[in-house]
């Protein structure tokens, strides 16, 4: 009876929770501008909440809780309306209970089934153990978009919402999930103008990949607040006067940098948090005196405070007559404070502001009958991305990074011969420019004029360059043109092309050794075959099929001797270029089962739910230290199995971590050292300051003599009165790392001391 009473007392307390939960996303809808839809989005509450009632999330709660949430994100922080809010509260109830797409579609009519139908496409929740092929997960993701752009709008709350409320799972599913959100998700929120979601993501996925470093600069920040907000007042004081006299209705914020980007620079560049100068910026936002003179408004506005503060001649950037491809529009100026330090200034109108805030939902207009308004850059975007989706790639690996090369882009604008304006992403080159105008003038490109100035294929274009390409009929497409393009569609296309002539040789190949094998009489088989592989070191039958064809391998004496079971001491063997395992390719969910198809099992099991401990005694026996990052201990690391059962150990911030994370993440295990400063470790430091006399023999005496710390390498080099150095030592952990550039720091003239790979 008591038993029944508590357990009736929960459910009551859980009911109420979760009607104040829907009552609260109820009311940011009727505080939205559009039409009010009440019923239905109530129908959609009532049905999702019945069809998920009994069933719990892991942190405990009832699991209604998270389709709510994602709601209500897609109402208040994107901007969406009904129909999104409505497929956001039924996005798991298909693939999680009895429901089908037909049973949503009759009750709540074809739109929203097509939505929740591309939203249970996109297979599974993250937290669930159907998330581990998220590359293919990625796929689908992106070919849902060109259906409706709200599919990955309301994906992309569901993924904010599984961040926010990441504590409650296990730390290698909390490395996973952190590594693939930066991998993938944010720069996809950043490219579809996403900019608070990407900015939340970043730090979320920070915050769990280095707890220390987040709580740090967390706390930097939080102690410099008051000095930046002394700064901020005083810098716009005199902004404030001259806008009120140009009868402008307007508000200044203060944004300050996030502390994702904040490590992220620090990284980079090498600076301490102290010398990170931008970390206050200031943002203008005004309403246009009418539409049509919103553009001048702009610009009126920096001609005014460019009176006030000098402006720095190089760092304009006009996003106003030139928005970015996520539609993103503002003016950015730095001017000069009177404290001597530069400050970004962003101007922008309401409507840019909301487009900078809520992207395409801001000013992608929805009927409720279903119907867009054409959005020329999104277009543009879809399109490249249905053209990498059309051509599949061999790996998944490839296939991210090839979409990431279009995620992360900056854009410049290039002008044709004719005065036609490209949009690229910054770096691109001239071979990107090629292949962006048709893949016939990109395969057969042999140089270009830029400026009308002759450069090579590789040659980088800037920002108003006008590029003409010469090409010949003659030119094939090169292996090297890969490292020389750097857009999607131009790596894409170039990739599929050598494949296609890799084909051809490889059936060429493969008539050149059946025309060899026949003159010497013998009946081409797989195990004869096998013997040209073993004796010319490949891989397969494949790669000698490939190396004959193409003429690396000519067939001759040598391989009549192999072939007849002859000898040869001067055999000279040709070695091929062999790729590193990247995976398996196996993983791949089973349709009917909903459950994932189980990867081959390592050859060592490893229980993934526990902590990996590092010490003394199994570090050198039983793991291997990443080459790419060289972790030691102190740093935070985690685990990776590979295809052989060996366990390799990486920081977590590695780039090589960071794809295996969003590729392979059920291969992840959660790591932490557990030395005590008796094994030694290498590591490199760089040092920079002004060349002075006995500075190197400071250097030398701070660490061998103060510090009793083993020099392995040391390379130093002085121009122009700068001295660099490279330094090569054997260390126990990262503390000793801080106290040497921490006592080096004190040097007079050494300027810059910071850790770096290899």
């Amino acid at each position: 009876m008591v038993e029944n009473n508590i357990k009736q007392e929960k459910e009551k307390a859980e009911d109420e929770m979760i009607q104040e939960a829907f009552q609260d996303l109820l009311n940011n809808y009727l505080a939205s501008k559009h039409r009010k839809r009440i019923e239905i989005i109530t129908k959609a509450f009532n049905f999702a909440n019945e069809a998920h009632r009994g069933v719990k999330r892991r942190s405990g709660e009832p699991y209604i809780m998270h389709p709510i949430a994602v709601a209500r994100i897609v109402c208040a922080e994107i901007g969406l309306g009904s129909t999104s809010i409505c497929s956001a509260l039924l996005h798991d109830v298909v693939e999680d209970t009895d429901y089908t797409i037909e049973d949503i579609e009759n009750i709540f009519g074809p739109k929203i089934a097509q939505i929740v139908n591309g939203l249970t496409k996109i297979s599974g929740g993250i937290f669930g153990d159907k998330a581990s092929a998220q590359t293919e997960n990625f796929k689908k993701l992106l070919l849902t978009m060109s259906d409706d752009i709200r599919v990955i709008l309301i994906k992309m709350a569901d993924r904010l919402h599984n961040m926010r409320t990441l504590g409650s799972m296990l730390p290698n599913k909390q490395y996973k999930i952190a590594g693939e959100t930066l991998f993938i998700y944010a720069p996809l929120a950043n490219r579809l103008g996403l900019n608070k979601i990407k900015t939340e993501l970043e730090n979320l996925s920070f915050k769990y990949e280095h707890p220390e470093e987040y709580k740090e600069i967390e706390k930097k920040l939080a102690v410099t607040a008051a000095q930046r907000e002394k700064v901020f007042t005083e810098f716009t004081a005199p902004i404030r006067e001259q806008l009120d006299k140009m009868n402008l209705k307007y508000r200044i914020l203060a944004r300050v940098k996030s502390i994702y980007s904040i490590w992220e620079k620090m990284q980079t560049k090498h600076l301490p948090f102290e010398e990170i100068y931008d970390i206050l910026a200031v943002r203008i936002i005004f309403e246009p005196s009418n539409p049509e003179e919103e553009l001048n408004d702009c610009f009126d506005i920096y001609v005014s405070i460019s009176k006030i503060y000098r402006p720095h001649p190089d760092r304009l950037r006009d996003w106003v007559n030139h928005p970015k491809a996520n539609g993103y529009q503002a003016l950015h100026v730095t001017l000069m404070g009177n404290n001597g330090q530069w400050i970004e200034v962003q101007i922008r109108s309401e409507r840019m502001n909301d487009v900078a805030e809520q992207g395409f939902a801001a000013h992608w207009k929805y009927k409720e009958g279903g119907g867009s308004e054409d959005e020329g850059e999104l277009d543009k975007w879809l399109h490249t991305i249905k053209e990498i989706l059309d051509d599949p790639q061999p790996d998944a690996i490839d296939f991210l990074d090839t979409i990431k090369l279009n995620l992360f882009a900056s854009e410049i604008f290039v002008f044709t011969p004719k005065g036609e304006i490209r949009t690229l992403p910054q770096n691109a080159t001239a071979l990107d420019f090629a292949f962006s105008l048709h893949t016939d003038i990109g395969s057969h490109c042999i140089g270009a004029k830029v400026n009308h100035r002759l450069v090579p294929l590789s040659h980088k274009l800037q920002s108003g360059d006008q590029v003409e390409i010469l090409t010949s009929k003659s030119q094939r497409v090169q292996p090297e043109w890969i490292s020389y393009a750097t857009t999607a569609r131009a790596r894409t296309k170039i990739a599929f092309i050598l494949r296609k002539e890799q084909k051809t040789s490889q059936r060429k190949g493969e008539k050149m050794i059946a025309e060899f094998m026949a003159k010497e009489e013998i009946p081409v088989s797989d195990q004869i075959v096998d013997k040209l592989v073993k004796a010319r070191d490949l891989k397969n039958r494949d790669e000698l099929s490939l190396a004959v064809g193409s003429k690396r391998i000519v067939l001759g004496e040598q391989d009549r001797h192999v072939l007849h079971g002859k000898q040869n001491s001067n055999w000279k063997k040709f070695i091929p270029t062999r790729l590193p395992f990247t995976g398996s390719k196996d993983n791949k969910e089973n349709k009917e089962n909903k459950e994932p198809v189980k990867e081959k099992a390592p050859q060592e099991k490893v229980d993934t739910k526990a902590i990996l401990k590092l010490t003394e005694e199994n570090i050198s026996k039983d793991y291997i230290m990443a080459e790419c990052c060289h972790p030691i201990p102190g740093d935070d690391v985690l685990g990776y199995i590979d295809e052989t059962g060996h366990i390799i150990i990486h920081k977590r911030q590695c780039p090589v971590a960071t794809r295996l994370k969003s590729s392979y993440g059920n291969r992840i295990i959660a790591t932490e050292w557990s030395t005590h400063k008796q094994l030694s470790f290498l590591v490199a430091i760089y040092i920079r300051g002004i060349d002075a006399i006995g500075l190197l023999n400071e250097v030398t005496q701070v660490i061998s003599q103060q510090l009793n710390v083993n020099i392995r390498k040391l390379s130093i080099n002085a121009d122009s009165g700068i001295f660099e150095g490279n330094i090569q030592l054997y260390v126990h952990d990262v503390d000793d790392v801080k106290t040497i550039c921490n006592n080096l720091k004190q040097i007079r003239n050494i300027k810059e001391v910071t850790r770096v790979e290899g």
